[in-house]
C-alpha cells in the first residue's frame, strides 16, 4: 500500500472527534455518545453485529425520552461507524490477502471465495462496499477514492435506519411492556436487527 493511500486514509478519520467531544455542550452524559462512537467504530472494524447495534438502539430509546439528543446520537454514530469502516478497510488493504493465501487448513476454499468476492467487486463495487464487511473492500483493493465515499453512505444508512428507527418504534414498544423497561427494549430491538441481518446475509449469500 502506498505510503500516499495510507496518508489520504488516516487524514479521512475525524481525528479531532475526541477533542470535539470533550468540549461540545452534549445534551445528556459526554460517557453515553463517547461509548456509541466506540461500539459504532469497533463494529464496523469488525463488519458483523456488535455493540454498535444495540448501543445505538439504546441511545435512540433513550433520545426519544429526552435524555439525550438524537441528532447528535445520529452524529455521533455515523462518525464512529465511518472511523471504523476505514480502520477496517487499511487492516484488509495492507494484511488481508496475506492472511487469506497463507499457507493452512482450508486454503483452497478460502482462495475461491476470495475469487468469488473479486467478481462481485468488480461488477458492483459501491454495492459491493455497503453490504460487506469494511476489511473485504481492503482485500480487494477498493481505492480509497471509491471506498471513502461509499463507506460514509453505508455508515450513514446505518445509523439513520436504526437510529430513526429505534426513536420512533422504542417508546411505544418501551410502553407496551410496561415493567420491563428499557434494558429489555434494547434486547428486543437488539433481537430484530440481528433477525433481519441474518437474513440479508442468508440471501446475499444464497444469489452471490
Amino acid at each position: 500500500m502506498s505510503a500516499s493511500v495510507s496518508a489520504v486514509a488516516v487524514a479521512a478519520i475525524p481525528v479531532h472527534l475526541p477533542l470535539h467531544l470533550h468540549f461540545h455542550p452534549f445534551h445528556g452524559p459526554p460517557f453515553d455518545y463517547a461509548g456509541l462512537a466506540v461500539g459504532a467504530a469497533v463494529s464496523w472494524i469488525g463488519g458483523f453485529v456488535g455493540p454498535g447495534e444495540p448501543l445505538l438502539i439504546a441511545a435512540a430509546v433513550l433520545a426519544a425520552k429526552h435524555k439525550l439528543d438524537l441528532t447528535e446520537v445520529l452524529l455521533v454514530a455515523f462518525a464512529g461507524a465511518n472511523v471504523g469502516g476505514v480502520i477496517g478497510w487499511l487492516i484488509g488493504y495492507k494484511a488481508g490477502r496475506r492472511v487469506i493465501t497463507a499457507p493452512g487448513p482450508f486454503r483452497k476454499a478460502r482462495v475461491r471465495v476470495m475469487e468469488r468476492g473479486e467478481r462481485l467487486f468488480d461488477r458492483a463495487t459501491v454495492t459491493a462496499v455497503v453490504l460487506t464487511p469494511s476489511w473485504l473492500a481492503g482485500i480487494h483493493q477498493v481505492r480509497w477514492t471509491v471506498y471513502l465515499p461509499a463507506n460514509a453512505l453505508s455508515a450513514a444508512i446505518w445509523a439513520l435506519v436504526i437510529g430513526m428507527g429505534s426513536f420512533f418504534v422504542g417508546p411505544p414498544v418501551a410502553d407496551m411492556f410496561g415493567d420491563l423497561g428499557t434494558a429489555a427494549l434494547v434486547i428486543i430491538g437488539a433481537g430484530i436487527v440481528l433477525g433481519g441481518l441474518a437474513e440479508l446475509a442468508r440471501r446475499h449469500i444464497r444469489t452471490s
